[in-house]
């Protein structure tokens, strides 16, 4: 017989989705549980810690690629400017880079968006007790894919590139030198097996290394 996780009170969750449909879509059936309220939704990144410093979840639900700043990157910011609240991870796709920037950014669990709900609610009670939740088949294959090949400045660099900016549009954005920014360019090409700086930058994110 499965563990009985609810707590006594209401948990207070914060949702962080791009799509609305999918937003809304899970607010709603996470409304239905009678231990979960929703208090806050938004649409990018830049957006949850304004939130959580607002409405004061005790866990958020953050999607993995967000606009204006990543799931993991938004989680860790929390973990700096609201550290009593839990972060979950939900992604499309289960890629093993992905959990492991995740975890590196103090997430305390990650989960496929395809899970029943039942299964997610279930996810939020425990992670709220303190638990590590992670989805079983993504954590062996991220333990087997290993670390990422990519050093932190390059990918900085793929990401300031990654919508078609120039070298000295990446420079000015990282205060680099523009010799530099080729440098880690080259080097993330090299590293990703790729021809050049576009399909450097696709692997990258396949591989959940950005």
């Amino acid at each position: 017989m499965p563990r009985d996780h609810r707590p006594a009170k209401s948990i207070r969750v914060l949702l962080a989705e791009d799509r609305g449909t999918v937003r809304g879509a899970l607010a709603v059936l996470l409304g239905l549980e009678p231990d979960i309220e929703v208090v806050a939704q938004v649409g990018t990144g830049d957006a949850v810690v304004d939130a959580a410093l607002l409405h004061r979840p005790d866990v958020a639900l953050l999607d993995v690629e967000l606009p204006g700043m990543s799931g993991p990157d938004a989680a860790a910011e929390l973990r700096e400017q609201a550290p009593d609240c839990r972060v979950l991870i939900l992604t499309t796709f289960g890629r093993p880079g992905c959990l492991r920037r995740a975890m590196e950014a103090g997430a305390a669990g990650f989960l496929v968006k395809d899970a029943p709900v039942e299964e997610l609610a279930d996810t939020i009670r425990r992670v709220l007790i303190g638990e590590t939740v992670v989805d079983p088949a993504l954590a062996a294959a991220a333990l087997s894919a290993g670390p990422s090949p990519l050093t932190t400045r390059e990918c900085d660099v793929l990401r300031a590139s990654a919508d078609g900016a120039t070298v000295a549009d990446v420079a000015t954005e990282l205060r680099l030198p523009e010799s530099t920014v080729r440098d880690h360019l080259s080097a993330a090409i090299g590293r990703t097996g790729t021809r050049n700086r576009a399909e450097a930058v696709r692997e990258a994110r396949r591989q959940g290394w950005l």
